[in-house]
């Protein structure tokens, strides 16, 4: 009878929070970076609303001791999935305590070799389950208001959600508490641990705001957060709803997941966008910054019911960072982006069928979408209903979890508007509505030249080379004059010469970044201009121009190899690698052709990003430069968190296998690699 007991009693599970409110929890948590584990000690408030015979926490393999409830021990059943409490609970508030222990396969990071100073752990929950490394809910209805305190070694500094209320020393550790005064979903709650330095400053409402970057990076901070304060105030106010926390920080940390993560007061992002001056130009962090800045309202404060809803975060952040860009970077921007994005959407309609209300819609669609869907509900209802409506939304649900209907019917308060036909037309059908937001586009005067270019994509050049020529010379945003040079890519050089002469004159960065994507065999002709690229302020058009180059002029090999041999690039050493790569397969160049193997192969290995160790295995496997060192970087790489860079290597092992030598080699290594390393590889062998 008990196991049918607990099949049943797992049927109500959905519907907990109606039987019980989790309030608040306390938790000492310490993390050991040998054996990637963590234990803890929890204690949660909550208020028992309804009679209830079984309780469950999410909680994913993990080892519970000292399990008590109001300080008295209580049966409980541990699986693999949660922690399920099993009595007869009477209404009430009440304390839950218990202690754990797990070694998360997910949700948990710990990023390099422990003890250095490129050591991290990081966590991220959205998507990966916050239940892997803290009992906690996979529920995004169960909020809660969490108190973490975070022992780690004294080397390191330790960040997590909320404000740190004390920091105490004791025995080359440091206890960090961290207090919460509101309470969000599980998926939300974080910890970054690593070597960190600290900038601070204020909102213009006062609001605490800290920056971090690794101590190598220190002086990037202005380049990397360039317009934090002033995207704060904007979305501040242009919201119309005071920021919701008490603080809020942002870290960059090693291989992380996703561009960004916005967790609450925290937001942790991908080191890619740790740059310098020339490097902001082509990986400039203002969107994300702006996107996971505007989820602390939406998605943080109000939270989506349901996955079906998940618009009401994404599509509402997506629009409300265009909006900040808007106030940075112009109108003309905001158009392009609406433009490309619109684009983007009508192409895809035609096999993706999936509207925004649906849990199984595309990220475009989440996101792009449902910013479209925002900007054309505030155009339609003009500026003034359009914030007093989200104002009204925000405020009435602030802390609690919203649907769709929720967020129209605030909307159908303010305005006189048919929002059951918008949300049809927008929510509802997977078609993307061109003729509508054609309507909206040209109402900039770039946006609505764009669209007339955008008709003479199939034209003959004859037709449509005056007209490029008259756009091409014109102030025009710039946009518009790249979207011409992509029409220009099947051309002969001879027929668009003096197109690409007008353009290459602009003194515009992107439209001499296009022109180097243009010409992989650059013409004898346009050699001397296009060397110039070679000097240009930005790390991509440099990396582009130099390989085109190097590949079109083998006598001038050399001479390009010796301007550019001091050449970094961004941080993932983009065009460093590339040098080495170019450098070891230009006959003659080099006298020591092992060191710079040597130095290639090491930018494989573990001590870099995975950004930075696929492009030399790339390098290094496409100039043939396969070493046993390389061989065992590879098999190193199927084993990463990273799912895109253990695919790249398997990938790269099953073309490999196909090489009787190569397969002899990759065999030979199976001794000298860890466990999951063997198991891997050996599951490559077996195919």
């Amino acid at each position: 009878m008990k196991y049918f007991f607990l099949f049943f009693s797992s049927l109500l599970f959905a519907q907990q929070t109606q039987f019980v409110d989790f309030k608040s929890v306390t938790a000492q948590l310490q993390l050991n970076a040998n054996t990637k584990s963590i234990t803890g000690n929890v204690a949660y408030e909550c208020e028992v609303l309804q009679p209830v015979d079984t309780i469950k926490i999410d909680a994913k393999t993990m080892r519970f001791t000292q399990v008590k409830w109001d300080g008295k021990e209580l049966p409980y059943v541990a699986n693999k999935e949660q922690l399920l409490l099993i009595a007869e609970f009477k209404k009430g508030k009440h304390t839950l305590q218990f202690s754990y222990e797990a070694q998360p396969k997910q949700a948990l990071y710990f990023v390099g070799t422990a003890g250095t100073d490129g050591f991290q752990i990081w966590t991220q929950g959205q998507g990966k389950y916050t239940s892997h490394w803290f009992p906690s809910f996979d529920d995004v209805n169960e909020k809660v208001i969490f108190n973490l305190d975070i022992t780690f070694d004294s080397n390191y500094q330790v960040l997590s959600n909320g404000i740190l209320k004390e920091k105490s020393v004791a025995n080359r550790v440091v206890v960090w508490k961290y207090r919460m005064q509101k309470p969000m979903s599980s998926y939300l709650l974080m910890m970054a641990i690593g070597k960190f330095e600290k900038k601070e400053g204020h909102s213009a409402a006062g609001t605490p705001l800290e920056w971090y970057l690794e101590p190598k990076n220190k002086d990037r901070f202005e380049s990397t957060y360039r317009y934090s304060v002033s995207i704060f105030d904007f979305l501040e106010k242009e919201i119309g709803v005071k920021y919701p926390w008490k603080i809020y920080k942002q870290v960059p940390v090693r291989d992380f997941l996703y561009a960004g993560m916005e967790n609450t007061t925290a937001t942790t992002f991908l080191t890619r966008y740790v740059v310098d001056s020339i490097g902001f130009y082509d990986r400039k962090y203002t969107n994300v910054n702006a996107h996971e800045l505007a989820h602390q309202w939406f998605g943080n404060m109000i939270t989506a019911k349901s996955s079906q809803h998940h618009w009401l975060q994404e599509g509402f952040a997506t629009y409300f960072a265009l909006l900040a860009e808007r106030e940075i970077y112009g109108d003309d921007f905001f158009y392009s982006y609406l433009h490309e994005k619109a684009q983007q959407l009508k192409f895809a309609s035609r096999t993706d069928t999936i509207p925004v209300l649906n849990a199984k819609a595309s990220s475009l669609t989440f996101y792009e979408k449902g910013a479209w869907a925002l900007f054309v509900l505030h155009q339609k209802i003009g500026d003034v209903a359009f914030k007093k409506g989200l104002k009204n939304y925000l405020k009435k649900y602030a802390f609690q979890t919203v649907t769709t209907a929720d967020f129209l019917q605030e909307i159908e308060k303010v305005a006189d508007f048919d929002t059951k036909t918008f949300s049809k037309v927008w929510l509802e059908d997977y078609r993307f509505n061109s003729i509508e937001a054609n309507e909206l586009l040209v109402k900039n005067k770039s946006s609505k030249i764009q669209l007339e270019v955008d008709e003479l994509r199939n034209k003959p050049l004859s037709e449509k080379k005056i007209m490029f020529r008259e756009i091409l010379e014109s102030e025009v945003y710039f946009s518009v004059k790249e979207s011409i040079l992509t029409q220009l890519q099947k051309e002969s050089y001879a027929d668009i010469r003096d197109l690409i002469a007008i353009a290459f004159t602009a003194n515009n960065r992107s439209l001499r970044q296009k022109i180097a994507y243009l010409f992989p065999k650059v013409p004898e002709e346009f050699k001397f201009e296009y060397e110039t690229l070679l000097n240009e302020a930005s790390y991509q058009t440099q990396e582009i121009a130099l390989f085109h180059l190097w590949n079109t002029f083998e006598n001038d090999r050399a001479r390009y190899l010796n301007q550019t041999k001091n050449w970094i690039g961004f941080n993932d050493y983009n065009l460093r690698i590339l040098w080495l790569g170019l450098a070891l397969n230009t006959k003659d160049y080099s006298a020591t052709p092992k060191v710079l193997i040597q130095e290639l192969i090491s930018y494989s290995s573990t001590e870099f990003e995975a950004s930075t160790r696929q492009n030399a295995l790339e390098t290094l496997l496409g100039f043939q430069l396969i070493t046993p060192e390389v061989l065992k970087n590879l098999v190193n790489a199927t084993t990463h968190h990273m799912w895109q860079f253990s695919k790249f290597g398997r990938t790269a092992i099953r073309k490999l296998l196909k090489d009787p030598v190569q397969r002899t080699n990759l065999e030979q290594l199976l001794p000298q690699l860890n466990e999951s390393e063997k198991l891997q590889l050996a599951r490559l062998l077996a195919e």
